[in-house]
């Protein structure tokens, strides 16, 4: 073997000893499904008619038939992919009308389409976050938002979840420098929302910039009328979970969209969004906005009180505790037939292993209870 350089067959052999060794090994697993109900195919063992409470397809939009449609017409007009960047090979109508109709939805001057969600955060994080800038993460925030963190040349400080005294505090430290709030509106572990006004209201007074990543609000936080006003406001969007698509969009201001159109390099170079989920996304703001949207919710509403009243989001986390338990659970509820996944460290904190319990109007009312039933069966308290 040529080890010139560093064994490389060693690295490797040890990174990957050390993941099993810690007991979390993760593979890929098919799913042939058409929206919540399908065959799962795991590694190693048989096939398996499963339903999923793992998906992040709140509405159930990519199923819905106005949504494939608008997937079907795209990919008939302009073929299967962009074709290069934005910049080099230019828009398709789709990509233009997508961004109007994204800017409409969310309030704002503008929209940017991103080819996913977590190139948004990056874009956004990256661009803003030069030298000189800060930045106050929330301490729970996803995984895109603490990479475009680490990559932004800002200097970057983690705010503890959810308390605002303490964001107070570290915006006052930063008064000296442009400064940006970074946080979800609906954390994606816990399923627990930001209290935008407050946050708002701090940034107004400081004059920092707000930028929310509201990939899973669903069911809101809506801010209210006037919330922002004042407020420089960056609200980075997913096309690929309440949308039923895939990519993702910034709503923003005209100079900030300028900016990135110019700078964000997680857009720039990279192959444009393909047509086929531009005009599946566009079909899917129209049914969010219409009365339908409103019934659809209305159904995930009445879901998610079901196992847990009140709470603020699809998301609920059954907290378990110890990693082997949480698996365990897991594989009790898919030998009933329920895709429930077991979240553990890195992801989460040790000792907070937890089943991810995600709702989607696609669930009918038979399936909800056949969810609480396998949960009690299995000696799970939600």
């Amino acid at each position: 073997m040529n080890r010139t350089g560093g064994d490389w067959d060693r690295w490797l052999g040890h990174r990957l000893g050390a993941i099993r060794d810690q007991g979390r090994w993760r593979a890929h697993r098919e799913f042939d499904a058409w929206g919540p109900r399908g065959t799962l195919r795991v590694p190693g063992d048989d096939a398996r008619e499963v339903l999923s409470f793992a998906s992040n397809d709140y509405l159930g939009l990519s199923i819905h038939p106005a949504v494939v449609a608008g997937a079907h017409d795209a990919i008939d007009r302009w073929g299967t992919g962009a074709g290069a960047s934005r910049l080099v090979t230019g828009d398709r109508p789709v990509h233009e009308e997508l961004e109007r109709e994204l800017a409409a939805w969310k309030g704002t001057e503008r929209a940017v389409l991103f080819p996913t969600g977590f190139a948004a955060n990056l874009g956004v994080l990256t661009t803003l976050g030069t030298a000189g800038v800060a930045i106050i993460s929330d301490e729970l925030n996803h995984a895109s938002l603490i990479d475009g963190s680490r990559l932004a040349k800002a200097d970057v400080h983690i705010a503890p979840h959810d308390d605002v005294d303490a964001l107070d505090e570290l915006l006052a430290k930063t008064a000296d420098q442009p400064t940006m709030v970074v946080l979800d509106s609906v954390f994606s572990m816990d399923g627990d929302v930001a209290d935008l006004a407050a946050v708002a209201d701090l940034c107004r007074a400081r004059s920092a910039l707000l930028v929310i990543d509201e990939a899973h609000a669903v069911l809101g936080p809506d801010p209210a009328p006037g919330c922002f006003d004042g407020v420089e406001v960056v609200r980075v969007g997913t096309l690929s979970k309440t949308l039923g698509a895939l990519g993702g969009f910034v709503a923003c201001s005209d100079r900030v969209a300028d900016l990135l159109v110019n700078a964000a390099r997680s857009a720039i170079f990279t192959t444009g969004l393909s047509p086929a989920d531009a005009g599946a996304a566009l079909a899917s703001v129209r049914v969010v906005r219409s009365a339908e949207g409103d019934q659809l919710r209305a159904t995930l509403r009445r879901h998610v009180d079901r196992l847990r009243p009140g709470h603020p989001s699809p998301i609920v986390p059954v907290i378990i505790g110890r990693e082997d338990d949480a698996v365990a659970a897991s594989g009790a509820l898919l030998e009933r037939g329920l895709l429930v996944p077991a979240i553990r460290p890195p992801t989460v904190a040790p000792g907070t292993s937890r089943l991810r319990i995600t709702f989607s109007a696609a669930h009918t009312d038979d399936d909800v209870a056949r969810l609480l039933d396998a949960l009690a069966e299995i000696g799970v308290l939600a």
